[in-house]
Formats: structure tokens, C-alpha cells, sequence
């Protein structure tokens, strides 16, 4: 016995996330969210009605992890002694 939605395509589900919930999984500010969309580092905004936009859960996350990603590459590179920042210093620095 054959279900009728069998038949039916996947669809991916995904879920518009408002500014707090952005800034929560992405641990930034409203100021640098933007700023990071004005200069193509971050997923664009969805504009919902005149007044509201939201972002794809599904970009946010994939842009958190791809940051995550970066950070363990470059860690695995240097043998884990690569700062975030870029900044060194403070004990046991090398010189």
C-alpha cells in the first residue's frame, strides 16, 4: 500500500527568523549585522511586508558554521595557536 504523499516532491522547510533570534544565533549586534549585509558578508534580509524583514533560519545557521569552519581550519593549520582576531600577546606569546 502506496501513501499518496509518496508521491509528493521534498519540500525543505526553513523558518524567517526576526532580528533578536539573528542576533542571538549569530552573537552580534543589529549595527555589525548590517554592516557585514552592506558589505556581502552576511545573508541578505527578507523583506515579509512593508515593515518587517527576516532572515532564512537556514542562511543564518550555514553562515554560523561556516564561520565555525574558518576558525577550526586556520586553528588546524597553525597547530591551534592562530588568534580569532589576529591580535597575540599576553603570557606565553611568542616573540
Amino acid at each position: 500500500m502506496q501513501l499518496v504523499s509518496e508521491n509528493r516532491p521534498q519540500i525543505k522547510r526553513d523558518r524567517l527568523l526576526r532580528l533578536p533570534d539573528v542576533e542571538t544565533a549569530s552573537g552580534m549586534k543589529k549595527s555589525t549585522i548590517y554592516l557585514l549585509m552592506k558589505r556581502g558578508q552576511f545573508p541578505r534580509c527578507v523583506q515579509v511586508t512593508p515593515r518587517c524583514v527576516a532572515w532564512p533560519e537556514s542562511a543564518v545557521l550555514q553562515w554560523v558554521q561556516d564561520r565555525i569552519a574558518s576558525v577550526s581550519g586556520v586553528n588546524a593549520q597553525s597547530g591551534g595557536n592562530a588568534s580569532v582576531l589576529g591580535v597575540s600577546g599576553g603570557e606565553g606569546a611568542q616573540q
